[in-house]
């Protein structure tokens, strides 16, 4: 190997390990740093990298793409892991590693890092991307090959080669979709959260006092418009998650099963995906077959899985997402929420060319109630087999 292109955060492990990649492995380091709305001084990034080592830094905005192609359907999908994760990392990997991957090969690299820990899942996530789409390609995954056993012997190193670093209270990982924290007292399942986890949503008691409406507007079961104004699929959601966070809601404190069988606290806060997930249903439940949204309902939980597990580029997701768009080709109208206190409700729901019907849903209307005779006794037939002699 000659040349490896590193995904570059500008934090302690990928700060290290590009140091470490050029003088304990002779390699040439291409840094890559994939901006999916972290929110960080990008240009001071590329000057660290720069300024260590990297013999060329490459910069993308991959944030429009991050939300129309990996945010959205798993909207779509309605795709939480174990019911309440809204799987913020996990959506963000596959688009870096696959941008990684595109770079790698252009550059004419041998090989592709990154910076994840063997105890998490993004080694996972990122090396199973790799693998789907450019095998020939080395991996290097320095956790798993140096002595360094924690980030205390990472600031060590830091030290020693004069690498400046942030010191964090909390592991923090920041994208468009979300903001999750873990470490410190969230080690302790018990502990509540201290006033460091709070970044994206206000604590309750700083919230207004009085409510706020929202309307989001779908198209073809893709959210376009926000209070009747079109924007961009980052604008939006960064539109979404200021709403949402200044009324605090989005956050959750859980207790999540990572995929190599530990149990890892962590607080997530994710206001517009929680907002865009609850519109979503809210226009869907006008627009879509009772079947297919119970079918839905089946697969959401496997697809939330293979997206946590790292499958993203697997022949069976991507059969589930094709399968999810095509359920999709008549969601369209407008879904209205009242925010308050951390709360968030559907309080209304339109879609001109949905199939319910006011006529047939009404009291007040003609319903020829004697149908429902034949069809409760064809329904209950099987129900009475077991007492007949």
């Amino acid at each position: 190997m000659s040349t490896v292109v590193l995904a570059y955060s500008g934090g302690l492990d990928t700060s290290v390990i590009l140091t470490w990649l050029r003088e304990e492995k002779g390699l040439d380091v291409i840094a890559f740093v994939a901006d999916v709305g972290q929110n960080e001084d990008l240009e001071a990034v590329v000057a660290k990298a720069e300024t260590h080592g990297a013999v060329k830094t490459v910069v993308e905005d991959l944030r429009d793409p991050f939300v129309e192609e990996y945010v959205y359907p798993l909207v779509m999908a309605h795709a939480s892991y174990e019911g309440t994760y809204l799987l913020g990392t996990a959506a963000a990997r596959p688009i870096i590693a696959k941008r990684q991957v595109e770079i790698a090969l252009q550059e004419g690299a041998d090989a592709v890092a990154h910076g994840s820990t063997g105890k998490g899942n993004d080694q996972i996530r990122f090396e199973l991307a790799y693998r789907a789409l450019a095998p020939q390609l080395e991996v290097i995954a320095p956790w798993r090959e140096w002595d360094y056993q924690s980030r205390d012997d990472l600031e060590a190193y830091a030290r020693e080669h004069r690498i400046p670093v942030s010191s964090k209270s909390y592991s923090i990982d920041r994208n468009l979709l979300h903001v999750s924290f873990e470490g410190q007292e969230l080690e302790d399942p018990w502990a509540e959260p201290g006033e460091g986890t709070y970044s994206l949503c206000r604590p309750i008691e700083k919230t207004p006092e009085e409510p706020e409406y929202l309307e989001i507007e779908f198209e073809r079961g893709r959210p376009r418009r926000v209070n009747g104004e079109e924007l961009a699929p980052a604008a939006l959601l960064e539109r979404l998650n200021a709403v949402g966070g200044r009324h605090g809601v989005g956050r959750v404190d859980i207790v999540e099963n990572r995929a190599i069988g530990i149990k890892v606290r962590g607080v997530y806060e994710t206001p517009g995906g929680t907002l865009l997930h609850a519109a979503h249903r809210a226009v869907e439940s006008l627009c879509v077959d009772r079947e297919v949204v119970h079918w839905k309902e089946e697969i959401m939980p496997r697809i939330a899985n293979l997206v946590y597990n790292g499958h993203w580029f697997s022949p069976e997701a991507e059969l589930f997402r094709k399968a999810v768009e095509t359920t999709q080709t008549k969601v369209n109208g407008t879904a209205r929420l009242k925010l308050h206190k951390g709360s968030m409700m559907v309080v209304g729901r339109k879609a001109p060319e949905g199939l319910y019907h006011r006529r047939l849903a009404s009291f007040n209307e003609a319903f020829s109630h004697e149908d429902s005779t034949g069809f409760i006794r064809i329904s209950g037939l099987r129900l009475g087999l077991r007492q007949w002699n």
